[in-house]
């Protein structure tokens, strides 16, 4: 099965769906090869973790492991397919400032005016582009393990809010929440 794929920044590379459905982008933000020693010798596996996106509010991320990288990386998609989330865009850009820790890794994104770009690095990257976040100031502090990176971005992706979800939860109008 011959695979088509595009450098993209500094390791990350992105792929044109390879399964089904054609809307999704996948990138693969890492892969570690893991030597397992047992008497007949050394086994080797991958991991491989995934991001998929369609680039227009919606993002996941999984892990594969195999013992060959093209059965880890579709492992990887199939279970970043799985973990979907919808991440709410104002205009190419987040709603608020968040900031996210998950283990050792600690994640910071703020919204960035039109044209800006997104000012992100390594992991990060992948997932905000995936998310179709156009415009965004990032920065991670702490670990640069890519597995906590990423699942600190998601996590700070999914505290997200919208004007309108906050104004439903109060129970007042959008105007309201913006003029007090």
């Amino acid at each position: 099965m011959e695979q088509r794929q595009q450098r993209k920044g500094r390791g990350d590379q992105q792929q044109q769906s390879r399964t089904g459905d054609p809307d999704l982008k996948e990138r693969l933000v890492g892969i570690n090869r893991v030597a397992k020693t047992t008497k007949g010798g050394r086994t080797f596996s991958f991991s491989a973790i995934m991001v998929v996106g369609d680039e227009k509010g919606k993002v996941g991320h999984g892990l594969g492991k195999s013992r060959e990288v093209a059965t880890s990386i579709q492992k990887g998609i199939d279970d970043a397919k799985k973990n979907m989330i919808a991440v709410p865009l104002v205009k190419g850009t987040i709603p608020h400032e968040q900031e996210m820790r998950y283990a050792g890794a600690h994640v910071m994104i703020r919204p960035a005016s039109p044209g800006t770009g997104v000012i992100a690095g390594g992991a990060m990257r992948a997932v905000l582009e995936s998310a179709g976040i156009t415009d965004v100031l990032a920065k991670s502090l702490g670990s640069s393990n890519p597995h906590n990176v990423v699942k600190a971005t998601f996590n700070a992706l999914k505290a997200l809010r919208s004007a309108e979800e906050v104004a439903h939860l109060r129970g007042i109008s959008v105007s309201k929440v913006f003029n007090g």
